[in-house]
């Protein structure tokens, strides 16, 4: 793999509660200059994202029912629809690990293809979190979130734990006509390259930069 398909596969993330618009102005900087796939943001900083980003190639990845899930359906719908509405070509909603647990897959399945009307045109990535469920809930959720309309599983938000290797093959193995993204816990190159030859498509990742320079040392390119 080459820096160039590397970089292609990032979400340069940013999602502290305290994050301020100098360092979106900053991170929207380096995506541009690396050529990252997406930044993903909190809401809040949407617009000035798309804005810092208009023309770059460089998409706009908005969170939703971010980080808990816990939000209701209306709240996810609007969050969502507003994301998209002030620039947003991505949306990475956290499924409602509750009512899966509960048992209340119509309600889960509801939801995610709700958020997905409200989000037309834009590219729909479900949270799995799967850090908090076991191996069928697992099997499960991504099962829901692509007959429900998402492009995308993502792994985690990071918050509950990260992403581990078994879970990418778990979810490659179930739903392999989906992108996956992993998320939570990638700090380092050796953790990333095994991720994406495992079958992740992105990556999200707060140490985008910190990795690509070990890249570099390892051999000016892979």
């Amino acid at each position: 793999m080459e820096i160039y398909q590397f970089v292609a596969a990032i979400d340069h993330t940013l999602l502290k509660s305290d994050s301020t618009g100098e360092e979106i102005a900053r991170l929207c900087a380096e995506a541009k200059k690396y050529s990252f796939a997406a930044v993903c943001v909190n809401p809040w900083h949407v617009a000035n994202a798309a804005r810092f980003l208009a023309g770059s190639g460089v998409a706009v990845a908005a969170v939703a029912g971010f980080p808990l899930g816990a939000t209701t359906t209306a709240a996810k719908v609007f969050e969502a629809g507003e994301a998209v509405d002030n620039g947003a070509g991505e949306i990475d909603l956290v499924m409602n690990i509750a009512a899966l647990k509960e048992g209340l897959l119509s309600y889960v399945s509801e939801e995610i293809a709700l958020v997905r009307q409200a989000t037309t045109g834009a590219k729909l990535k479900v949270i799995l979190e799967t850090a908090l469920l076991g191996t069928e809930e697992k099997r499960l959720a991504a099962k829901l979130a692509a007959e429900s309309g998402a492009d995308m599983l993502k792994t985690s938000t990071g918050f509950f734990g990260g992403v581990t290797e078994d879970v990418i093959r778990l979810l490659k193995e179930v739903s392999p006509g989906l992108g996956i993204k992993a998320s939570g816990g990638i700090r380092d190159a050796k953790f990333a390259l095994s991720l994406l030859a495992l079958g992740a498509t992105r990556l999200g990742t707060s140490s985008a930069v910190k990795i690509i320079s070990e890249l570099e040392k390892i051999k000016g390119g892979l």
